[in-house]
């Protein structure tokens, strides 16, 4: 564990302090090397390691709990930022399952958007190896993985998307789509971008943001548990006001030259990161 991710790291539990605590030994020194190469490798572009400074992926990896030999589901992968870090991670021992979107879809986009990424990591089998594709489409498709199969399901920057395509009823299927995936003690790793607690979640509906008490409220109603969130992915420096919301901020810059310098200051959002857990049976 970094001494970074120890110093911004909050955990609830007791047992979680204590696991982080532990040194890279033996299975954990295969975990940062799988890590490691992925995050380095030539098949990542420079701009997309250009990133890592917003997004700190091996950090954020580590907080959930990552390992090389899980069931890993990605929800809605989109251009494939973080499929590039865990597909290849994963390969050797584990399995990577992208919960893209629904091929059935009359969206253009997202039929463009499974066309390339089809193109660009399924048959790209070196790189990537054989990983499994499923259909996130909420509140109707959420079955992301088969149930109970999954130790770990991520996801990055989404959770605005389903609040503001399905509301409520996007929110509760996708959450539950989530819950019935993985295995009991399974871990639902959450990275948004964050609204103050004091604003109002529906005036700010379209702005990309969502209030972190929210996003847990929704969590904890299908089921999970709250062990851990990290200061990470914050940015301070974000007031989450601005003209166009998170597409603002880079790498969107939807204002393009103006106020171009201000905004690549601020850099990326301020993001939470939350770290759930599927109770064990008892």
């Amino acid at each position: 564990m970094t001494a970074k991710l120890q110093k911004k790291t909050k955990n609830i539990l007791s047992s979680v302090v204590v696991g982080f605590s532990l040194a890279l030994t033996g299975p954990a020194m295969a975990n940062d090397h799988a890590l490691e190469s992925a995050i380095k490798g030539d098949h990542r572009s420079d701009k997309e390691k250009a990133r890592d400074q917003y997004r700190h992926p091996k950090e954020t990896l580590e907080f959930f709990g990552f390992r090389p030999d899980m069931t890993v589901v990605e929800i809605s992968p989109g251009g494939g930022w973080y499929t590039k870090i865990l597909a290849p991670a994963l390969k050797d021992k584990g399995t990577y399952i992208a919960a893209h979107f629904d091929p059935e879809s009359d969206v253009n986009y997202y039929k463009r958007s499974l066309a390339a990424f089809s193109e660009n990591f399924v048959e790209k089998k070196e790189t990537y190896g054989n990983f499994k594709m499923t259909v996130f489409n909420p509140p109707k498709k959420v079955a992301v993985a088969e149930p109970g199969t999954a130790d770990m399901v991520l996801t990055f920057r989404n959770v605005h998307n389903w609040y503001m395509g399905g509301g409520e009823e996007g929110l509760n299927a996708a959450f539950k789509g989530f819950y019935d995936a993985l295995k009991p003690g399974g871990v639902l790793g959450v990275v948004e971008h964050r609204l103050p607690k004091n604003r109002d979640q529906e005036e700010n509906k379209q702005s990309g943001y969502m209030r972190q008490d929210l996003v847990v409220s929704y969590a904890e109603k299908a089921g999970f548990k709250l062990v851990g969130e990290s200061d990470v992915n914050a940015n301070p420096n974000d007031t989450a006001d601005h003209p166009y919301g998170v597409w603002t901020l880079p790498p969107s810059l939807r204002l393009k030259e103006k106020d171009q310098e201000k905004y690549l200051k601020i850099g990326e959002s301020d993001r939470m990161t939350l770290k759930f857990v599927k109770p064990a049976k008892k």
